[in-house]
């Protein structure tokens, strides 16, 4: 199930930041701006009772920036990022196309986000801490607030 995150699901993000993310994953106050800040959404996947996954994006005008996707390693490849991704997507505010940075180095991401759709529109050297290439890719989103609800769903790498 994907819902609206909640200040109470805050701790599990930030548990699962931590697991995934290391010295780069958000704090769970960095997570609290996230779930208040304008242009937001914020959503989280639960199995059960269990989060296993969470997305942010930021409405900014004509783009929707992906702030982060995150899902438990036990559930990727399931199609969850996918399901995370496509409700970003429905909703889209004005936004006509989705931007994000992504590790040259994570490479299971870089498929996942090309088989989505993205193409890579830039490159910043030695932008992330451990020195890799941050891929700045695009999607456009036109139609995506009626697509998402299709079945057409690119394969899950993430």
């Amino acid at each position: 199930m994907i819902r609206l995150a909640l200040a109470a699901d805050l701790r599990a993000v930030a548990t699962l930041e931590q697991e995934l993310f290391g010295a780069d994953a958000w704090s769970q106050e960095a997570l609290r701006g996230e779930l208040d800040g304008p242009g937001r959404r914020f959503v989280v996947a639960q199995d059960g009772a269990e989060l296993v996954g969470y997305a942010v994006s930021m409405a900014l005008g004509d783009v929707l920036d992906l702030q982060r996707i995150a899902v438990r390693p036990r559930q990727q490849r399931t199609g969850l990022a996918t399901a995370l991704l496509k409700d970003l997507w429905g909703h889209p505010g004005s936004a006509d196309r989705m931007l994000l940075e992504v590790s040259s180095a994570n490479r299971g991401a870089v498929a996942f986000y090309l088989d989505a759709g993205f193409s890579q529109i830039s490159e910043r050297r030695g932008y992330y801490r451990d020195g890799s290439d941050a891929l700045v890719l695009a999607r456009s989103l036109r139609g995506e607030a009626d697509a998402s609800t299709s079945s057409t769903a690119p394969s899950e790498r993430m």
